[in-house]
């Protein structure tokens, strides 16, 4: 082993651990790795003092921690969540046949009980709202939609 490689081995086993926990105070996620990375830019650089190895080590730790924080921080910022799951083919027909039941059913009904239940839930309306919509009294409405939901719980029960 040359006098080089020796002082190499010396610095990383002397020095591996301390810049490790420098690393994870620093707040790295992967503190063994980045003590690892600096060792290995050492290893690729000729530096001109000898002496200044450790210090080299210590700086070089200082950046990588700093640039992989950033990262992960950019990296959160524009993180999507997981995908939200897809329904499989069956349940998508199964939901598919239910709704054709249901407008089948709601054909069925009377025109004022089907304008009634149409008005109050697709269009969201308020009793109120559906009474002058429809030129009829509030007691018209509560009435017709009464029966209507009658009629297509009957309706949906049989089928």
């Amino acid at each position: 082993m040359t006098s080089e490689v020796s002082a190499f081995a010396e610095l990383f086993a002397g020095q591996y651990q301390s810049l490790v926990r420098l690393a994870g105070l620093l707040g790295a996620d992967d503190p063994e790795d980045i003590a690892q990375e600096a060792f290995a830019r050492l290893h690729s650089r000729r530096l001109r003092d000898d002496g200044a190895a450790l210090g080299y080590l210590r700086v070089t730790v200082c950046n990588l921690t700093r640039k992989r924080l950033r990262h992960l921080r950019i990296a959160r910022l524009y993180r999507t969540g997981p995908p939200s799951p897809m329904p499989s083919s069956e349940h998508v027909a199964l939901v598919a046949e239910k709704h054709r039941e249901l407008l089948a059913a709601l054909d069925r009904l009377p025109r004022r009980q089907r304008e009634v239940l149409v008005l109050r839930y697709w269009l969201d309306l308020s009793e109120r709202e559906i009474a002058e919509a429809m030129g009829v009294s509030p007691g018209s409405v509560k009435t017709h939609a009464s029966r209507g939901i009658a009629a297509l719980s009957k309706a949906l029960e049989t089928s």
